[in-house]
């Protein structure tokens, strides 16, 4: 699944669940994995590790093929910035990376400033009118 999301991808979330707190982590990464449950953790098989998860509400649907819910899941990957601050991502960050205290339920979440990091990021978000 493209790891760039639309909030349409998320209308069935009621909680976000966070395995780290948000507030130490400059961006997480987030993608919709299939799972079997709509609730609970899901298995994680990236490198890396899952630092939080979505639910999903009772009316969330399964797919018909196979039978799996789509389930938004946050994670970092080990040349991730909080893990190698110097690494490539000391400036900028991966396309499907959002600042993690800008997500709710049924919201995708923005690039930030701290999320972004670097003085290109900085001078396109002071730009940015929306």
């Amino acid at each position: 699944m493209s790891s760039l999301l639309n909030e349409s991808d998320l209308c069935h979330e009621n909680a976000v669940v966070w395995l780290e707190s948000p507030d130490e982590l400059d961006y997480v990464r987030q993608a919709l994995d299939k799972t079997p449950r709509r609730r609970g953790r899901p298995r994680y098989e990236r490198d890396g590790r899952m630092v939080g998860y979505a639910e999903l509400d009772a009316q969330a649907e399964a797919d018909p093929d196979s039978g799996l819910q789509l389930r938004r899941v946050f994670f970092l990957l080990p040349h991730d910035r909080d893990a190698n601050p110097d690494g490539p991502y000391h400036e900028g960050a991966p396309g499907e990376a959002v600042d993690p205290r800008t997500i709710e339920p049924r919201r995708v979440g923005d690039k930030t400033p701290r999320s972004q990091r670097g003085p290109a990021a900085i001078a396109a978000n002071s730009n940015y009118c929306g």
